[in-house]
């Protein structure tokens, strides 16, 4: 199973509260981190992008860092792990797009993957005047079919002739192409999403569910299986996970309390007022991120625990069917990346 690290370009990371770690992103601490994954043996880093927070008493999200030059200068200093950047669709064309991707493979020595975003929070884009109108939420999937394709087509003959209904070339061309097997991520969950991966994805991106319940994505990896059914292509799916260990279960678990005792209520009413504009997609993964009862750590599913525990729970995970690997994300990162090289992995069985 594949372990990286969804590395921390916005502000306090994934947890929305003022009683978890507070720190601002930088350079200097994504670069700590990729240097201590690498030293470890992770196999990839992973960036998203967002352009606007949600506010609240820790204005949660809204000190954020761009993701493909912060994965250029992070390809630039390690030597081994894989590095994937999250592009905007809305705001990059693709065949800028691909000329970026193409210039980090080079950096990379073909390191280099990309994560495709459809966007989903309309004051994102209002901001800057880019939101296309809420026809986005049913069409956005159809817009990015047509952006992968221009993509597929730049990396392999460096020229695209693509006409469709939102972008067209004319004889375009990006040179040189990759040297790297270019992979494409997707965290897509809806119907429409996981068609997608399906289609050009290499790898799926799932939120994980529940605390202490690591099998409880199985679901999504089924439903993908019916998606790549139809397709004829393997892509496996990536679990996004959050990692709060100490040296006993009661000890990780008073920390999640703590965490949850701090949890910033007008974020998250930021969160769920966005996250319900889409009346389209009943399944997107956004109605988990935004579900207001747990969004505390995004809904995402957490694995809280004695290292020992934590270890059994990622082994759980890797045990389900199609899974490629995890996405992992910690309370404090710095820590949480040396306790999982030095703790966790040790003593797991899907990892040696």
């Amino acid at each position: 199973m594949q372990v990286g690290v969804f590395v921390p370009i916005n502000n306090n990371g994934w947890l929305i509260s003022d009683t978890a770690p507070q720190y601002k992103p930088s350079f200097d601490l994504n670069k700590a981190i990729a240097l201590k994954a690498e030293e470890h043996g992770l196999d990839f880093l992973l960036s998203m992008i967002k352009l606007r927070g949600f506010g609240g008493k820790t204005e949660f999200w809204e000190y954020g860092l761009e993701s493909f030059t912060l994965m250029a200068g992070l390809a630039a200093v390690t030597e081994r792990i894989k590095i994937y950047a999250t592009c905007p669709t809305l705001v990059i064309p693709p065949a800028f797009a691909a000329r970026m991707c193409n210039t980090i493979d080079s950096i990379s020595h073909g390191r280099f993957g990309l994560n495709l975003i459809t966007g989903w929070q309309p004051p994102e884009y209002t901001q800057m005047g880019m939101w296309p109108g809420d026809e986005h939420f049913r069409n956005r999937y159809k817009m990015l079919d047509e952006y992968a394709h221009i993509l597929r087509e730049l990396w392999a003959d460096g020229v695209s002739d693509f006409k469709g209904d939102y972008y067209r070339m004319e004889d375009c061309r990006v040179r040189p192409q990759p040297t790297g097997d270019m992979k494409i991520i997707c965290a897509g969950s809806s119907d429409e999403g996981l068609a997608f991966s399906a289609k050009w994805a290499d790898y799926a991106f799932c939120l994980g569910k529940g605390v202490n319940t690591p099998t409880a994505f199985a679901g999504n990896n089924d439903r993908l299986a019916a998606a790549t059914a139809k397709t004829g292509r393997d892509v496996s799916v990536f679990v996004l996970v959050m990692i709060i260990a100490a040296e006993t279960d009661e000890e990780a678990m008073a920390k999640w309390r703590l965490y949850n005792d701090g949890v910033d209520l007008d974020a998250i009413a930021w969160l769920a007022e966005q996250g319900a504009k889409d009346t389209v997609n009943a399944s997107t993964n956004v109605r988990q991120l935004a579900a207001p009862e747990g969004a505390v750590n995004i809904n995402m599913g957490t694995l809280v625990g004695s290292y020992a525990s934590v270890a059994r729970m990622l082994d759980e995970m890797a045990a389900v069917p199609n899974t490629g690997g995890v996405l992992l994300t910690f309370d404090d990162f710095l820590q949480g990346v040396e306790d999982f090289g030095t703790r966790i992995q040790p003593l797991m069985t899907s990892r040696r």
